[in-house]
């Protein structure tokens, strides 16, 4: 049995997704855990839209049935590897011919429930980002570079708080050195896509951590309207020396080859300085991190300090720590600062 549901119907099961959408369209963004199986490969769909923008509907359903019928008995294969119990969801990009073929072709081989997204996958893309622009109670943390800003947001997590780690679901640290040592990037619309499936556990009405980002972060960007409420929200800007947060950058990058943060100085030697680059690749050549740290420091500092001025300063809130020490950074923050 082929039954159509709404999108909210649909994220409530618990079921394996089938995506028939082909790999192009599936690499540009999908459900979180959803299965590709297309029907047509990226010059398959190609040529098909071709016929039927050049000749006509007809004639290109005739080139889809040429395309698709050789692979009918690897769908079921390739479906039941997904739902093993015969029961699965179903969803092409606007819930139409693809996704009602498919989930035909399994119920008549075997499969006891087929559901299909009613509008597809472009319903679920509009309904994450209208979800993503819902009003949140947004507890803004920022901080200089180094401060341990996702680092503390962990610590809050394990001590109950909601969190959103921005730069976790980007793979990206949102600085010119934030993409090392971090996996390959999701495109944006599979960073909204990420980010709503962590948004979607948590409860708008109550504190949300997250921490303060550009628009950007790396290739990926923030939905508008959920910046505009980051930059609405008060900051509780944690303020630790420059000495502290050198030596913790440290910590995090030291480990990294040396020609990829030499291609990082000069990703942002413009702003630097010319005196300044030649002297923190000089320190990268002694392998002299911390002094490479502190001269990269003077560029985040201004450029943060410049974007912090832009907000409402009354909604800034300063908060001084000695260290990097996240655990009790976390706990100081929580209990000091906002439920005292």
């Amino acid at each position: 049995m082929v039954q159509e549901l709404k999108i909210d119907a649909t994220l409530s099961l618990s079921l394996p997704v089938i995506d028939v959408r082909s790999p192009g369209e599936f690499q540009k963004g999908h459900i979180p855990n959803a299965i590709n199986i297309p029907l047509f490969s990226n010059d398959e769909r190609a040529h098909v839209g071709t016929v039927y923008k050049q000749d006509s509907r007809e004639s290109a359903k005739v080139l889809g049935l040429k395309y698709v019928t050789p692979k009918l008995d690897g769908f079921i294969t390739d479906s039941l590897k997904v739902a093993p119990d015969r029961e699965v969801i179903v969803h092409c990009w606007r819930g139409g011919m693809r996704s009602h073929s498919f989930a035909q072709h399994l119920t008549e081989n075997g499969f006891q429930q087929t559901k299909i997204i009613l509008g597809g996958y472009k319903a679920y893309r509009n309904h994450v980002l209208d979800s993503l622009a819902a009003p949140a109670n947004l507890f803004v943390l920022g901080g200089y570079t180094g401060s341990g800003k996702t680092y503390i947001l962990q610590e809050l997590e394990k001590l109950g708080e909601q969190i959103i780690d921005l730069e976790g679901l980007a793979n990206h640290r949102g600085s010119a050195f934030g993409g090392l040592g971090q996996g390959e990037q999701p495109t944006t619309e599979q960073f909204e896509n990420n980010l709503y499936q962590a948004w979607r556990t948590l409860d708008l009405s109550q504190p949300i951590w997250i921490e303060d980002e550009s628009r950007n972060i790396g290739k990926a960007n923030l939905p508008k309207p959920l910046y505009d409420q980051m930059r609405d929200a008060e900051l509780y800007f944690i303020d630790i020396s420059k000495v502290e947060r050198a030596k913790h950058l440290v910590t995090e990058y030291a480990m990294c080859k040396n020609q990829l943060l030499a291609d990082s100085i000069h990703r942002i030697s413009k702003r630097l300085g010319g005196l300044n680059e030649k002297n923190a690749l000089q320190y990268l050549k002694n392998e002299n991190y911390y002094e490479v740290a502190l001269i990269a420091l003077q560029y985040y500092d201004k450029s943060y300090l410049k974007g912090m001025k832009r907000r409402d300063q009354d909604k800034v809130i300063h908060i001084p720590f000695s260290s990097t020490q996240h655990h009790e950074n976390a706990l100081a923050l929580r209990k000091q600062f906002i439920y005292e």
